[in-house]
């Protein structure tokens, strides 16, 4: 494996030397039943994604969570790149946060990475107990061997940007990693980059109010976020906050992976803009917008006026493009980032969306487009189903060496699809496109790039069914229920699952736990930088953690998987 030392912990030692590692074999795949009206536990399942096996693409285990009303999310790992120099570390466990219970689960997929065992359940109660925090939402392994994780609020569902520790040892909660000092009203996402001594955080919202589904006038109350909270690295103090503006909701953010570069991008949901932060020549950090995707003014909409909804950002490992993915118009995006302060737009596919022709909703102004777009339709191989509609939105996307191809996912937060009600999700569930393209070092400003491009249809797609459909049900609460300690009814153990799956975001960034740090205080994302000729699609069966069954130990980059032939590719495994 090139890059690789006789004897060193997980990892390589730098972003670009993991692109030249294997292609995963195994894949990881957080699938929750929360808001569905089906009381069994969340599972997490394994996926064969090796070409060569005879079950390619299937499911070969299941592990089931041993309570009900999880929502398990963001994933991670217990060890990362931080530690490539230390033989004695391994990646062989996913840290499993739960959204709604606040539980955190441990799962064991170094002993058998082919059937992965529950190893540990870190109660609520010891968050609590510990740390006065709950809700925890993003998790990263650190380079002295804790796992840090972001949360979302206290116990009682109210906002606080706080974090704790694990012991990457024990996985026993060591407390908050803050130092005393003010906290954030609201926390979501983060990023640390040791080398620039930083941390910045971003907000979501209060707990309490997002179970309630999305209602603008909370926006307005100021119950969702709008800063970037920058935090000294080594004091563990929060020392400036950036304010992005009224409506913005900051929440996927991202360092460029060159350690020497201190700037990144950051998504704003809301206000369907990118922003680069960077420190100036003073020291202080600033942020500016690059990027903003103008809202289309609508007719059969919950609003007036519709915003793309900025939900995921990711940027290649060479820090040539930028991707981000539309939730509600449904479309995903590269951006050439050759000049981070002038990001130029290469390619665009639009997978599904609320915007597409013959929907409930009528374009009646749009800044971008000529036409509303085609509905995305592909051909599967199911029996009694001959074809996918996906008019919904997609939210999660990833770059990976799997496939050399890019995916997006559905689904957020269930209590917050509510707010936008996507009737597609009530009988059909979720899943996952894969956007691939050839290698093309001229970029991708063919016809990807034409607006409003429609998908075409993908014949002889096999798809794979995990579960129940991932709608959110009016009736049923959220992380409401769960701060008041309820919403943990028994289990209907045994029930069969009749419908795709819900899929929740893995271990990448799509996935958090993609952006560990490197040796020197660099960070990566676990991403390939995938330039794009032609964007051809499929659909699967959901996202997670892929795995590899060699080099260093059993680790592997997070990300999201769809199924076709992907042909030769190469893997970042191992970052």
């Amino acid at each position: 494996m090139a890059g690789k030392c006789g004897a060193c912990g997980p990892g390589y030692p730098s972003p670009l030397e993991a692109m030249k590692g294997p292609r995963e074999q195994l894949l990881y795949l957080p699938c929750i039943y929360q808001n569905t009206g089906i009381s069994i536990p969340d599972f997490l399942a394994t996926v064969d994604v090796d070409p060569k096996s005879p079950r390619y693409c299937q499911v070969i285990h299941r592990l089931p969570m041993p309570n009900v009303g999880d929502e398990l999310h963001h994933s991670g790992w217990n060890a990362c790149s931080s530690c490539h120099s230390d033989p004695t570390k391994s990646r062989n466990f996913l840290i499993l946060p739960s959204l709604i219970s606040s539980r955190i689960y441990i799962v064991d997929v170094g002993t058998d990475p082919r059937a992965p065992k529950l190893h540990k359940v870190v109660e609520a109660e010891e968050l609590a107990r510990k740390g006065n925090a709950a809700f925890p939402h993003t998790s990263h392994c650190l380079g002295s061997g804790e796992i840090l994780i972001s949360c979302l609020g206290d116990p009682d569902g109210n906002g606080k940007g706080t974090f704790i520790l694990l012991d990457g040892e024990t996985f026993e909660v060591k407390g908050n990693w803050e130092k005393g000092g003010k906290i954030p009203n609201l926390g979501y996402d983060f990023w640390y980059q040791p080398r620039h001594n930083v941390l910045l955080s971003t907000e979501w919202g209060v707990p309490k109010i997002l179970a309630q589904g999305f209602d603008p006038r909370d926006v307005e109350k100021g119950h969702y976020g709008r800063r970037i909270n920058v935090w000294d690295w080594s004091g563990r103090r929060l020392v400036q906050e950036l304010d992005l503006g009224s409506g913005s909701i900051p929440l996927e953010i991202r360092f460029l992976h060159d350690p020497s570069a201190a700037q990144g991008f950051v998504g704003c949901a809301l206000s369907g803009q990118i922003q680069r932060f960077h420190r100036n020549s003073e020291g202080k950090w600033e942020a500016e917008k690059v990027i903003e995707v103008p809202s289309k003014k609508v007719q059969g909409w919950l609003l007036p006026e519709m915003p793309g909804l900025i939900t995921d950002i990711l940027i290649s490992l060479d820090d040539r493009f930028l991707y981000f993915s539309n939730w509600i118009h449904g479309d995903v995006r590269q951006y050439n980032i050759s000049d981070p302060k002038n990001p130029k737009l290469v390619g665009q596919v639009f997978v599904g969306g609320s915007i597409s022709k013959g929907g409930a909703v009528t374009v009646l102004e749009d800044q971008e487009l000529q036409d509303q777009p085609e509905p995305c339709v592909i051909q599967v191989k199911i029996p009694k189903l001959s074809s996918r509609f996906f008019p919904d939105f997609w939210k999660f996307p990833t770059l990976m060496l799997l496939f050399r191809g890019k995916n997006s996912q559905k689904l957020q937060f269930s209590p917050q699809s509510r707010g936008w009600d996507f009737p597609g999700f009530r009988g059909s569930g979720s899943g996952i496109f894969g956007i691939q393209g050839k290698q093309n070092p001229g970029g991708a400003a063919d016809a990807a790039a034409e607006p409003g491009r429609a998908a075409p249809l993908r014949e002889h797609v096999a798809v794979q069914r995990l579960g129940p459909a991932v709608l959110p049900r009016p009736h049923q609460g959220g992380l409401g229920a769960a701060a008041a300690g309820r919403g943990h009814g028994a289990g209907g153990a045994g029930r069969e699952s009749r419908i795709p799956a819900g899929f929740r975001e893995g271990a990448g960034r799509a996935l958090p736990g993609a952006r560990d740090a490197l040796p020197g205080g660099g960070l990566h994302l676990r991403h390939l930088a995938v330039i794009p000729e032609i964007w051809e699609f499929w659909e699967c069966l959901g996202m997670g953690t892929a795995l590899p069954t060699s080099g260093c130990d059993p680790t592997g980059i997070p990300g999201m998987f769809g199924d076709v032939e992907m042909g030769d590719c190469t893997s970042n495994t191992c970052l």
